[in-house]
């Protein structure tokens, strides 16, 4: 029995959506690592993780999570998918596709890629609150007219 060889995470990426082309490449629309909101909950529609293995020889399960700023809660966890490299040079490029996420607080969350139950890579992506716009006419000063 031939022993498999765990691949490398070429890379990792949060986007809005992913489209794939006739000719099989990926385009990636709307890369981003902070996600903006006027007031709590945050509510994202679509979130997508892209993840590309490269270097590896064999069938294995990756899953993607997002854990909350205290490091320890899931927010959200993907399936299971497998990644199936029929050879040493041969890539794998896997999206999952985060529906309504409710991000309940301020702060960096983390993305997660897992393979075969081990943490191979993490990175942030950070909730931020910013200003609702001023209505229309609002914050400008009325004309001063002399009498």
């Amino acid at each position: 029995m031939q022993e498999k060889i765990h691949p490398d995470l070429q890379f990792s990426v949060v986007c809005d959506d992913v489209r794939q082309e006739a000719n099989g490449k990926f385009i990636l629309i709307g890369l981003f690592d902070v996600i903006s909101g006027n007031k709590l909950p945050v509510r994202f529609p679509r979130l997508c993780v892209v993840n590309r293995w490269c270097g590896g020889d064999g069938t294995f399960t990756q899953v993607t999570r997002i854990v909350r700023p205290d490091q320890s809660t899931v927010l959200a966890s993907g399936r299971e998918i497998p990644v199936k490299l029929k050879n040493i040079e041969a890539t794998a490029t896997n999206v999952e596709v985060f529906g309504n996420l409710v991000m309940p607080d301020p702060g960096a969350y983390w993305v997660e890629i897992i393979m075969e139950g081990e943490l191979r890579l993490r990175y942030p992506l950070r909730v931020v609150l910013v200003a609702p716009p001023a209505p229309p006419g609002e914050g400008r000063s009325a004309p001063h007219r002399n009498n």
